[in-house]
């Protein structure tokens, strides 16, 4: 089916481009509360379900063992921006689990924070550490040694740690996921396509616990409470998944992924929210989501000011004037809730 179009691109007063998309709002039955386009064609959700993947961290008592505190289960669930405070806590992971950078198997990529970049600049090249998905591996690795398994290749689709990833989403999600969707994710892992109506479901249980058993709900709650309180570990400065969590502290927990891709949990509402944008578009996905938000979660009036510039983005050139902005179709105008 042809996904409606979701988000428009103002430049002056026409449109110059237009992003499509779908969505999926669920509880934690599977029952649907809203959906727009094909939310049953599986999608790969890439970073987006990185706090479903370091449910393992919590679970097996890694976290606890190595003496993790917040900031560093906040990094296991990142896309970093590679700022020096996340590069202090990744190498706080892996030297609490007897290792050193040599055993992320990540590669190496420039901060996404442009300033960062700069600073990495000056004095040399970007290593695994500045990757924003060492987070993740770090919390892998701490997964392996603190299950007496062999750490080397632990990023292979075959190996105990990645295996039991595989098995935790299929819990989740309800999605069988069968060798046919499997692909390699941008950080060398295994990702899983999954409909983006299994994902919601799965975000929905991740949120409260329900349909989960008791150490894997309690280890969700664990994970929520440390991104809503070091949000900024879980993206970084000026980033939309930090800003909302800034906003919204436990009430929303928000993940992006990689082309297109959101997830997201309410917890008071019992939700699970999945966005993918057709052309892989970040901005779109983000006006989506905080349209969503908007639309189910109560807001004061501050709140309310606040999502405003998300869900309405002004656009402005390289001298800072306003040159345009981005806007919600009508597809996304009726009540969620």
């Amino acid at each position: 089916m042809s996904n409606p179009v979701l988000v428009e691109v103002l430049r002056g007063a026409l449109v110059e481009s237009r992003h499509r998309g779908a969505v999926a709002v669920a509880d934690a039955d599977g029952a649907l509360v809203f959906t727009l386009g094909d939310i049953d064609m599986p999608v790969f959700p890439r970073s987006a379900v990185k706090a479903l993947q370091a449910l393992l961290l919590v679970e097996t008592g890694a976290a606890d063992r190595y003496g993790l505190a917040d900031e560093h289960l906040a990094l296991a669930c990142s896309s970093h921006s590679g700022e020096i405070g996340h590069v202090d806590g990744v190498l706080r992971m892996l030297a609490s689990a007897g290792l050193d950078p040599s055993a992320l198997a990540c590669g190496a990529h420039w901060p996404m924070y442009q300033p960062a970049a700069f600073a990495v600049a000056r004095t040399g090249a970007p290593s695994a550490l500045h990757n924003n998905c060492s987070g993740k591996h770090s919390g892998f690795l701490c997964v392996a040694c603190a299950t007496g398994v062999d750490h080397a290749g632990y990023w292979r689709p075959e190996h105990p740690v990645q295996r039991e990833v595989r098995a935790v989403l299929e819990d989740l999600t309800g999605a069988a996921l069968t060798q046919d969707r499997c692909a390699i994710d941008g950080c060398s892992v295994p990702t899983w396509a999954v409909p983006l109506g299994n994902l919601a479901r799965g975000f929905a249980k991740f949120a409260t616990g329900r349909g989960l058993s008791r150490e894997r709900a309690a280890a969700a709650a664990r994970l929520r409470t440390a991104c809503a309180t070091k949000p900024w570990f879980v993206a970084g400065t000026d980033r939309f998944c930090t800003e909302i969590m800034k906003l919204f502290g436990a009430r929303a927990f928000v993940k992006t992924g990689a082309e297109g891709v959101y997830c997201g949990a309410l917890p008071e509402q019992g939700l699970g929210i999945a966005i993918k944008c057709d052309d892989g578009a970040g901005r779109a996905a983000e006006a989506v989501m905080a349209a969503i938000i908007a639309r189910l979660l109560p807001l004061d009036g501050r709140e309310a000011a606040a999502l405003a510039l998300f869900t309405h983005p002004v656009l402005r050139n390289w001298n800072g004037f306003e040159i345009g902005a981005l806007r919600l179709t009508d597809a996304l105008a009726p009540n969620c809730a």
